[in-house]
């Protein structure tokens, strides 16, 4: 039951955070003077072009641009009504990319599943490698295995993901025969899912991957060999040797335990921190991903596109961060609710 209340109260602060960052969002994209729109109307008039002046000014006022800009972003959350009546973030319509000239839903539909496997993907692979070298390095301090770990760990922080990418991107395909670029085959773009396409996605996925976990995955497991080796030192572990206790049973129960706290509360970085650094890996790989979308976006000031690619950015952060909260209640007792008894 308190779990359950702790759940709650945290759903209703990520609400309300995402409320905040919505203001956040909305005032840095309307930062740079004018708009897509505005900058069209310009090119237009400058080239005498009317009847594109026309529509241009037309949009301004189906969208809303030339209102206010707390009145923007009333209409833009959907808090209040506007030319199309109540019809913003929060009824699910997310607005007009100008830009590509069709609905941001449209644009963002297939890239946010693409998005999230790929980063999910990347995540899990940062904690299959992570850990294991980790624990390994921490418990053969000084050794081979703790140089080896350590040697791929600063390698992987030092080598720039667009260049890993370029690397794989050549050998990958020459030696491997792995497929260069996309996230599927294009035979299997815009089919329903079936076998052959899902078996396509995997081999695709293998790359990205690599690229976009490699420093993750060696930044956190440098944090979890210092957490253990500093664990290793307390005097409950000389005691537990001398109760006779197991190497094996004694590094899991207690200060692996200990050390995985950090681990835990990395989840709510870790998403976000990988989609906005994927972002050159997608182009460089050409990945269906947000990334892409989000760069031409903020180039060409199309703000319903990159507010709602950033909202969404900030949706993963806050759920993470949830997620991450509720393991590390379950895991160390001695984190308390709220500052409260448990």
């Amino acid at each position: 039951m308190m779990l359950l209340r702790y759940a709650v109260y945290r759903t209703f602060t990520m609400l309300l955070t995402l409320w905040v960052v919505s203001i956040l969002v909305f005032a840095i994209i309307n930062l740079p003077p004018g708009d897509y729109l505005s900058n069209q109307i310009a090119e237009l008039r400058a080239t005498g072009q009317a009847e594109g002046v026309a529509k241009a000014e037309f949009l301004r006022k189906e969208y809303a641009l030339d209102k206010p800009l707390y009145q923007q972003y009333l209409i833009w959350v959907g808090f209040i009504p506007g030319p199309l009546g109540f019809s913003g973030l929060i009824q699910g319509d997310f607005g007009w990319s100008f830009e590509f000239d069709r609905p941001v839903g449209d644009i963002v539909g297939d890239a946010l599943w693409l998005t999230v496997l790929v980063n999910l993907s990347a995540v899990l692979f940062v904690y299959a490698v992570a850990l294991p070298l980790g624990v390994l390095a921490a418990a053969k301090s000084e050794t081979w295995a703790d140089y080896t770990a350590g040697f791929v760990g600063y390698l992987g922080l030092a080598t720039p993901n667009f260049l890993l990418a370029l690397i794989l991107f050549y050998y990958g395909h020459k030696y491997f025969n792995l497929p260069i670029g996309g996230l599927m085959s294009p035979e299997f773009e815009g089919q329903p899912m079936s076998w052959d396409k899902v078996k396509s996605i995997l081999l695709h996925l293998i790359v990205p991957t690599f690229v976009i976990g490699t420093s993750g995955a060696a930044a956190m497991m440098q944090r979890l060999r210092a957490n253990m080796l500093d664990e290793l030192s307390k005097p409950y572990v000389e005691t537990a040797k001398a109760k006779g206790l197991a190497p094996a049973k004694l590094l899991a129960k207690y200060p692996l335990r200990m050390a995985f706290n950090p681990f835990v509360a990395d989840i709510g970085n870790l998403l976000p921190s990988m989609i906005s650094g994927s972002v050159l890996v997608s182009v460089v790989l050409g990945l269906q991903t947000i990334g892409p979308a989000l760069l031409t976006a903020l180039k060409s000031q199309d703000q319903f596109l990159a507010g709602f690619i950033l909202m969404f950015v900030a949706l993963l952060t806050l759920i993470g961060t949830m997620i991450s909260d509720i393991l590390l209640v379950l895991l160390d007792p001695r984190i308390r609710y709220g500052g409260r008894g448990a």
